[in-house]
């Protein structure tokens, strides 16, 4: 396997954490969590590049970068994260509005973080020359691309858990028979 293809591997994967976290149903601890797995998801890609890494200056760096990007992105994108996270705090609609915007975006979010460090490093970047504004718009356009891949990523889960759920009542029953 090489080396892109293990970052896409590890991109792939903390996305499914992030949106795992968007699901948590307390307001922006939810934000919390997704913050610290997109720290995680870099460390473990610095190590495939053989990089440095400095926990206070990437999580420095993640901030200024979607901090910066995100609020143009999709149209105030991350006021709608933002605003996602705090509706879990209505009952029913803020619950159903939460858990249906939060896990996309914050698995949009994780895609194009993935994506930005991924290319960096992969052109030979390191945290220490990397430059956030310079990759806003770049990472606004994977933010973009990421809503797909999160939502692809979302129904292909929903289909395994659906199939997982009409298979349990097979084998529960083939076992009651034994």
């Amino acid at each position: 396997m090489t080396q892109d293809e293990k970052a896409k591997h590890i991109v792939q994967r903390y996305i499914y954490w992030s949106m795992g976290a968007g699901l948590i149903p307390v307001p922006f601890v939810d934000l919390a969590a997704v913050f610290g797995i997109q720290v995680k998801m870099l460390y473990d890609l610095s190590k495939e590049y053989e990089l440095a890494f400095s926990k206070s200056r990437v999580k420095s760096l993640v901030s200024s970068l979607v901090g910066g990007a995100v609020p143009t992105a999709a149209g105030g994108a991350l006021s709608t994260l933002a605003f996602g996270s705090l509706a879990k705090t209505l009952p029913y609609i803020g619950t159903m509005v939460g858990v249906v915007t939060v896990p996309v975006f914050c698995g949009a979010s994780t895609y194009a973080l993935g994506r930005v460090f991924t290319q960096h490093f992969a052109s030979g970047g390191t945290f220490l020359d990397f430059d956030p504004a310079a990759v806003r718009e770049y990472y606004r356009t994977q933010f973009e691309a990421g809503k797909l891949v999160a939502r692809e990523m979302a129904a292909e889960m929903k289909k395994n858990a659906g199939a997982a759920a009409e298979s349990e009542p097979a084998s529960a029953a083939t076992a009651s028979h034994n």
